[in-house]
C-alpha cells in the first residue's frame, strides 16, 4: 500500500520531456500553480507560484509526451515515492518523486489553442460533410 497520494491541478511549465534510460521509457514534466497570498501594502492581490515535477512511465508517459503542450492544464493523480541517498560528502539527502497514476486534460494552453485554430482553418477549406 502506498501511504501518500496527491491530486494536483496546474499548467505545464514547458513541453513534457520523453526520456529513454536503459530499458525504461518515461516522461518528466513540471506543473505550476498560482495561489492567492494576501494583499500587498497598496492593496493589490499577491500570488505565490508553486511548481512540482512529475514522472510518468509507460503508456501514460507516452500519451503525455505526444499530446500535452506548454501551458495546458492537467489534473494529475500521483503517488509519492521517497528518494533517500548519501551524497559525495557523506551527507544524507532526502527528496520525493511524484509518480503519475492517471491524468486528465483541462483547459488547453496557447500552443494547443493555436494547433486547434490551424486545424479548424484547414477544415474550413474543405466542403462540409452532409449528415
Amino acid at each position: 500500500m502506498n501511504s501518500f497520494t496527491l491530486t494536483a491541478v496546474g499548467n505545464l511549465a514547458r513541453n513534457p520531456e520523453l526520456v529513454a534510460k536503459s530499458d525504461t521509457l518515461y516522461t518528466r514534466f513540471c506543473l505550476v500553480g498560482n495561489d492567492y497570498a494576501g494583499r500587498d501594502e497598496e492593496g493589490a492581490a499577491r500570488e505565490v507560484v508553486t511548481s512540482l515535477w512529475f514522472v510518468a512511465f509507460g503508456a501514460l508517459g507516452e500519451a503525455l509526451a505526444k499530446n500535452a503542450r506548454k501551458g495546458d492544464q492537467l489534473m494529475v493523480a500521483a503517488r509519492v515515492r521517497a528518494n533517500n541517498w548519501t551524497d559525495k560528502q557523506g551527507e544524507k539527502q532526502y527528496d520525493h518523486t511524484f509518480v503519475v497514476e492517471g491524468f486528465r486534460f483541462g483547459a488547453p494552453g496557447p500552443a494547443k489553442r493555436a494547433e486547434f485554430d490551424a486545424h479548424r482553418a484547414e477544415d474550413d477549406g474543405l466542403p462540409e460533410a452532409e449528415g
